[in-house]
């Protein structure tokens, strides 16, 4: 098995480098019946001020994109009116070894060329922020960029900003192809054990700078670098988390921000996957209903064709080009898949082809997580390990996680063990000194947050509570499924971008149909 065993100023940028309205919430729901939400347009019991646009204020300094980063492209082209440039900037490491010490290095991708920046995270498992800022650009209006342009950021670790690339690849393979409904704790913790290991010889002192905490500190130099007196953003999932964080420190200088899925923020992370694993059940049923309606290769019963699929797997798992297809890597790729939308038609093809011993449509959606995209785009699984144990406290003994691996499967017979490794994966990490805050963002500007009823990485219940800590929090719901609604709802992307572009903030409660 080869393929997957393996504060001070701004100190340097090396490349490159709005109207007001006076809208606020209402606490009271409105629902959307089509696809144009209303906005409100007058004061509300908790009135805000919508931050101005500014121009960017340094335009030059950006350059052509290479090689590495356009054959990301290759597959799905960009449209022809949407060009695309790269950048990047140096921001101080603050290593707890080396406070306020070190540097690091984050790669920037200018979608557009209108003269309103608007910074944009992607979650650390997913596409690196760059190429997702591309592909959601590539969804919006053409009009839009006469006045916007989205800055993709590769979060430190990730994409091309000095990645976390650490894991030895048959840790890798193991955590991939271990199948949790069996509920291996004694694997799980010994591959997390030499992955913690390994991670900490390797990073050396970038191991513990690599969280949410002090990417929000790389937005605030980015903010400077683009000579902003505030940050405009967008986040999708885990991304959300760093914008609110930035809120939360900076409430002064935050501009227009849409929150894409934003994380539950309890502190406790077994309650935030129990989430997740019942808003990943979710979302397989609502690919299962999509699924009958198109009369896909799975119908009629989806779920019991998956449950099929498993056991053909446990018995006899596929070899594929990167390793072996087993019930747990294909568990795996289903959760993937059920959060790209996009994605749902070739996740069922996926599966069907398993039933004929093809596992290479379910190894394909495995690929970025644990072989990457070429040079340019390393695996994502060792930066989403690095962070997601550096942002989290909870730590609990074997028993406790056999005990809530039962429980979960119980509740959650499909995802609720693949949810629960997480908390075996983290458990021989060391704890954090600094905890993550439960960002409440006082006085800020209103922050929209949009939710999505069947999310599989950031379920609804989540985002919602998140919304309502946030104290200028604005929460729009699509009872769609997937993974985000922005550039799926039209509803919910339509008042996304009214925010953006005219300043007008939904009404909070607002509910956009599927």
């Amino acid at each position: 098995m080869t393929g997957w065993r393996r504060r001070t100023a701004v100190l340097c940028v090396l490349a490159g480098l709005v109207t007001s309205c006076t809208a606020g919430p209402s606490l009271r729901p409105e629902i959307v019946v089509n696809d144009g939400p209303r906005v409100e347009e007058t004061p509300q019991e908790r009135p805000a001020k919508v931050p101005p646009l500014e121009d960017m204020a340094t335009d030059g300094g950006w350059r052509s994109c290479d090689e590495e980063i356009t054959d990301q492209f290759t597959d799905q082209p960009l449209p022809p009116w949407l060009p695309i440039e790269c950048g990047q900037i140096t921001t101080v490491l603050d290593s707890p070894y080396a406070p306020g010490m070190g540097s690091a290095k984050v790669q920037l991708l200018r979608a557009g060329d209108g003269p309103v920046p608007v910074a944009v995270l992607n979650d650390v498992g997913g596409l690196p922020g760059t190429i997702y800022a591309a592909r959601l650009a590539s969804t919006l209006p053409e009009e839009f960029f006469d006045k916007f342009s989205l800055i993709g950021v590769d979060r430190r670790g990730t994409g091309r900003s000095e990645p976390a690339s650490c894991l030895p690849s048959e840790i890798r393979a193991s955590l991939i192809e271990t199948d949790p409904a069996q509920l291996p704790i004694d694997v799980w913790l010994e591959n997390a054990q030499t992955a913690g290991q390994q991670c900490s010889i390797t990073l050396e002192e970038q191991l513990p700078a690599l969280d949410s905490w002090r990417t929000a500190a790389d937005l605030e130099t980015l903010r400077q670098a683009l000579g902003q007196s505030r940050l405009n953003g967008i986040g999708h999932g885990e991304g959300s988390r760093v914008l609110s964080v930035y809120a939360d420190r900076w409430p002064d200088r935050v501009g227009r921000m849409v929150l894409d899925g934003l994380p539950d923020p309890t502190q406790d992370a077994a309650i935030a996957l129990e989430g997740v694993a019942k808003g990943a059940e979710a979302a397989f049923g609502a690919f299962a209903d999509e699924c009958v309606l198109r009369d896909c290769e799975l119908a009629p019963d989806p779920k019991r064709a998956l449950l099929e699929l498993l056991g053909q797997l446990r018995e006899r798992p596929l070899e594929v080009a990167t390793g072996e297809l087993t019930a747990g890597a294909a568990l795996q790729a289903v959760r993937i898949g059920l959060a790209d939308r996009s994605r749902w038609a070739a996740l069922a093809t996926g599966l069907a082809k398993v039933r004929t011993g093809d596992g290479s449509g379910l190894a394909a959606l495995l690929d970025p997580v644990v072989v990457g995209g070429g040079r340019s785009v390393p695996p994502s699984m060792d930066a989403e390990l690095v962070i997601t144990c550096n942002d989290t406290r909870t730590r609990l003994s074997p028993e406790q996680i056999e005990r809530l691996g039962t429980d979960w499967q119980d509740k959650y017979p499909t995802f609720g063990p693949l949810a629960a490794r997480w908390l075996a994966v983290c458990g021989p990490w060391t704890v954090p000194d600094q905890p993550l805050p439960t960002p409440t963002a006082n006085n800020a500007p209103p922050i929209v947050v949009l939710g999505t009823a069947a999310d599989a990485v950031t379920p609804h219940e989540g985002s919602e509570r998140a919304a309502q800590q946030l104290a200028t929090g604005v929460f729009v719901s699509w009872q769609g499924g997937g993974h985000g609604a922005l550039g799926y709802s039209p509803c919910a992307t339509e008042a996304s971008l009214a925010f953006l572009r005219d300043a007008k903030v939904p009404r909070s409660g607002t509910v956009c149909p599927p």
